[in-house]
């Protein structure tokens, strides 16, 4: 029996129950996340909506009879033709045995629907990625605080009571003012019991007064005083956080179709999203590119109409002059994300290639090309494309161990699956090789 409670979350009640579900089924909720992903617009990128799960990959909690010990007793249902000990028949292959036939009456188990927030969607969808590399670490604005223990305090919350150096400092307080204990007291009033039959009365009442003056002495040193009293104190202290820098150089020449330009916006809307969405202190340099490259705004960068002719290496020189006037280097991890059709230049390949060698990957922590194509490029068989200019240069460069990554798309469903391949997060052996 499965129980599958389907209300709009009454009270609240259910919201428990719902966050146990996800735990339970977080990879297939993960897997339908990005295929998911792959039909959506830039403009629902980061939105959240329903993913489909399989029915028979959810597995709910189920009821079902114990196997455990004692005696049970079972009543079954008889039948007019067979009693114990005979023996079924195998149906006939094809016959009425176990196949799957369709219901006549069109029942059956369909897919599960699960309805996920935009920030479960996001979360689940950047969860396995990250910016490779980020290692330079320095103490930043206030907005990178973190609390650290700093002594004691007599003033505080109470939830911030220091319970243990409360009572330490009573002990060593009641010991100083030598406060009587109860040990003390309970032979004083034994010895007085002792002596109530008449035997010594000086003495019973001299104890009697030492008894009195012992309670009167306790009264005036309580057990636990204010002074005694000590709270957590926790003083704020800078943090060294990682700052990061993204470059986003787009080709937009006159050779960039539409189609071209739709991919590599939907590549940087993504990239976008994700620096955003998980990291709190990266800029993001927009850089557009034809014969002449500028620097412009996230506007400006999705959706200028500006084209013209082809020469890379501008926009390499564009990013060395922001990283010379705002980004050190040695404080700042720099990456790079560009996308291009491939054409270049020819003058201006060895140009590109010096620029990228010499001045730009020694500072780089990681560099992302995205080399877009024509979606209707259609060879007949046995034809060999020949690379671009481009992705010939940046091959030889990649070669020699550059902290470079390389890949082509040309349909709008192959963005994601290679944008996760540029930003997936390493493991093990991996990881700490670089």
């Amino acid at each position: 029996m499965h129980i599958v409670d389907r209300r709009l979350n009454p009270s609240g009640k259910n919201l428990s129950n719902r966050q146990r579900f996800m735990r339970r089924a977080k990879s297939q909720i993960r897997k339908a996340v990005h295929e998911s992903a792959g039909s959506r617009s830039i403009k629902d990128a980061d939105e959240g909506g329903e993913v489909v799960l399989p029915a028979q990959g959810v597995h709910e909690p189920s009821f079902r009879r114990g196997s455990g010990g004692g005696i049970r007793d079972y009543l079954l249902p008889g039948n007019k033709e067979y009693i114990a000990g005979d023996t079924i028949q195998r149906p006939p292959s094809g016959g009425g045995g176990g196949g799957s036939e369709g219901s006549p009456d069109g029942e059956g188990e369909d897919d599960f629907r699960f309805a996920l927030s935009r920030d479960e969607f996001v979360d689940l969808f950047l969860e396995d990625l990250e910016l490779p590399d980020l290692a330079k670490r320095k103490v930043v604005n206030a907005e990178a605080m973190v609390w650290h223990r700093a002594g004691y305090s007599v003033t505080g919350s109470p939830a911030n009571l220091a319970l243990n150096r409360t009572v330490r400092n009573s002990l060593s307080r009641r010991i100083a003012l030598r406060r009587p204990k109860p040990d003390e007291l309970q032979a004083l009033r034994d010895e007085i019991e002792e002596l109530n039959d008449g035997s010594d009365e000086e003495r019973r009442i001299r104890l009697e007064a030492e008894l009195a003056r012992k309670v009167r002495r306790i009264g005036l040193i309580p057990y636990i005083d204010p002074l005694d009293v000590r709270y957590k104190r926790f003083d704020p202290q800078p943090r060294p956080v990682a700052q990061a820098v993204m470059f986003c150089l787009m080709d937009v020449s006159g050779s960039m179709t539409e189609h071209m330009k739709d991919l590599a916006k939907r590549f940087y809307v993504l990239l976008y999203i994700f620096l955003k969405r998980r990291y709190k202190n990266v800029d993001v340099v927009f850089i557009r590119h034809t014969h002449q490259a500028s620097e412009v705004d996230e506007d400006t960068f999705f959706n200028s109409p500006e084209t013209g002719g082809t020469v890379v290496s501008t926009a390499l020189e564009e990013m060395q002059r922001v990283i010379k006037d705002r980004y050190n280097p040695d404080s700042w991890n720099i990456y790079a994300a560009q996308a291009s059709d491939g054409d270049n230049t020819a003058s201006d390949n060895d140009k590109t290639a010096a620029l990228l060698t010499k001045v730009l990957l020694p500072c780089c922590q990681y560099y992302a090309y995205l080399e877009v194509g024509r979606d209707s490029e259609h060879f007949p068989p046995g034809f060999i494309r020949r690379d671009s200019d481009l992705w010939q240069t940046y091959s030889t460069i990649i070669r020699n161990g550059a902290p470079m990554a390389m890949r082509k798309v040309g349909h709008r469903r192959d963005i994601y699956p290679v944008f996760r391949e540029l930003f997936a997060k390493k493991q093990g052996a991996e990881a700490h090789a670089e």
